[in-house]
Formats: C-alpha cells, structure tokens, sequence
C-alpha cells in the first residue's frame, strides 16, 4: 500500500499563489508516476497536471496552463503543485495520485493511489 498525504491547501484571493505538496509514503517502487487532480462541488474530478518519474516529462491541463507548475523531490517521495494567478475557478478539492510507472499519465483510471484531499479556495 501506498499513503499519500497532501499539504498546503487554503483561502487566497484571486491572483495570489498556493504551493501544494504531496508526501508518499508505504511500499517502495523502482519508479513512479504522479499526478494532481480537482474536483469542484457538482462537477466531476478532473486532470490538472502530471509528472514522470524523471520529471523530465510534465503535462497540463489547458485551464492550467501557464499557471501551474508540477514537480518532484524523488529524494523526498513528495510532489509539488506550484499554483499563480489563481482564479475563483480553481476552488475545488485538490487530490494527489499516485502509480507505478516511468510515463505521464492523464487519466485518473490509470492511477492506483490517491491522497485525501486538500480544499484550495479562491476568492473573487
């Protein structure tokens, strides 16, 4: 088993930044991917951003982009979710997701573990 436990959600007015964080811990693997997902009250979860192994590989959602910044501590089996210019359209539950794997992976069915959350609000 895998935990996964994310940090550094919260209130921010609209145009200001949030670093997120997500801390993997449990069984080891050679390599990993990770991603970071969303879901907004009334709507379905969404893709935001991943990262491969390497984190020489990144992908972002278009809402997203030029925005966000995804990245990785391997060392420190955390990846991070650099969020600027926020926007009241971002507010949702952020999630953290994790499987084995050298890819990029997009789609949350392709991932086994996933983290509990964390409330990011953006205020108008």
């Amino acid at each position: 088993q895998v935990q996964l436990v994310e940090s550094g959600g919260g209130l921010v007015q609209a145009g200001g930044s949030l670093r997120l964080s997500c801390a993997a811990s449990g069984r080891t693997f050679s390599s990993y991917a990770m991603g970071w997902f969303r879901q907004a009250p009334g709507k379905e979860r969404e893709f935001v951003a991943a990262i491969s192994w390497s984190g020489g590989s990144t992908y972002y959602a278009d809402s997203v982009k030029g925005r966000f910044t995804i990245s990785r501590d391997n060392a420190k089996n955390t990846v991070f979710l650099q969020m600027n210019s926020l926007k009241p359209e971002d507010t949702a539950v952020y999630y953290c997701a994790f499987r084995e794997g050298l890819g990029l992976y997009t789609r949350a069915l392709e991932y086994d573990y996933w983290g509990q959350g964390t409330q990011v609000t953006v205020s108008s």
